[in-house]
């Protein structure tokens, strides 16, 4: 296969990865998201949190650029089942809750209000971000092994249902540790995590994809299932895992959750798994040139960029080119005293 590992593992680090002056920058909106709904809280006389985590994509450290600038960044905040009252003194429901986070975080400053959805509350900024706040409570649920109690969290969703978050980031952040020899231990590096951001890339290359496909957990999820370490080779691992993954949604198309045992994130017959399934069937087509031994450095460019949709391949100069025009320019070492001049066959 033509070996087109720098140009790769370029794209992903200039064109996909998240940077980190807008990594910063959600942080902040993030942290002065979390100001404004705890002091509303407190103005509204309502229950204060015990914890607010950063979760999703950006915990994950597979965020990638947009190029509307519309960040998905998830913020949750966290409550206790028992201050979660309502003024008669019942439990809150699920959209109550969602109302009532949604109250605590008006600003006038904003040019669309938040506004309650199924899974959250969605922070809309002027410039282009949203924060998507899900609220949990804390419960008390039996060791299935112990049979002693243990916490454990419910999402305030169309009804109150078992989720956990930063579950979900931690078994990731293993799997980029355990699955690739090159990982970094804050988890921001590693070939699996290149591989989860080009793969998400993918499947947003196109407009028109992107309210098709399925979701970025469901991905991540994928490419933990069938990723294949190829040390040194991201070209090659980023192909094989595109195979993988097609393989196992022809054979098995469900997608499990990988911490909530016995529930999915798409069950089988998804429709946007199945369109994510025939992109991936359809743009494998175009890298098979790269197995031609007379494959030039254009027509691996081209088919890169058809996969990505980009022209950015098409601008990568050709490193084989490049060292032949070095060779011809740099001319034999001139021991001193000598008057021969290496490029004098240019004179």
């Amino acid at each position: 296969m033509k070996d087109c590992h720098v140009q790769v593992q370029k794209y992903q680090r200039l064109e996909v990865k998240l940077s980190n002056e807008d990594r910063d920058d959600i942080k902040e909106k993030a942290d002065n998201n979390r100001l404004r709904l705890k002091g509303g809280l407190v103005a509204d006389g309502k229950p204060a949190p015990i914890g607010m985590h950063t979760q999703g994509s950006y915990s994950m450290k597979t965020m990638i650029q947009e190029a509307d600038g519309d960040y998905d960044i998830d913020d949750g905040v966290y409550f206790k089942k028992e201050d979660l009252v309502g003024p008669l003194g019942g439990e809150m429901s699920a959209l109550a809750v969602r109302q009532m986070v949604c109250s605590a975080l008006q600003d006038k400053r904003f040019n669309k209000e938040p506004e309650v959805r199924k899974n959250c509350v969605r922070v809309y900024y002027n410039d282009g971000y949203h924060i998507d706040v899900p609220s949990y409570r804390k419960i008390e649920i039996k060791d299935p092994i112990s049979g002693e109690p243990k916490p454990a969290w419910e999402l305030a969703s169309s009804n109150w249902k078992r989720s956990d978050a930063r579950a979900v980031t931690k078994w990731f952040l293993n799997a980029n540790s355990v699955k690739c020899s090159d990982a970094s231990k804050d988890g921001n590096s590693g070939q699996f995590v290149r591989m989860t951001r080009l793969m998400k890339k993918f499947a947003k290359s196109r407009t028109s994809w992107k309210s098709k496909t399925t979701s970025g957990f469901a991905i991540s999820r994928l490419v933990e299932q069938c990723y294949l370490e190829d040390t040194g080779r991201d070209d090659r691992a980023f192909r094989k895992l595109m195979q993988q993954i097609l393989d196992k949604l022809n054979y098995d198309d469900e997608i499990q959750h990988p911490i909530l045992h016995g529930e999915n994130i798409a069950d089988s017959g998804d429709a946007k798994v199945a369109f994510f399934r025939d992109c991936l069937e359809e743009k494998l087509k175009h890298l098979e040139i790269l197995d031609d031994p007379d494959c030039t450095h254009e027509e691996a460019m081209s088919a890169w960029g058809k996969v990505f949709n980009t022209d950015w391949f098409g601008d990568q100069p050709d490193p084989d080119a490049e060292k032949k025009i070095d060779n011809l320019t740099t001319g034999p070492f001139i021991k001193k005293g000598e008057t021969r001049y290496a490029n004098e066959r240019f004179a």
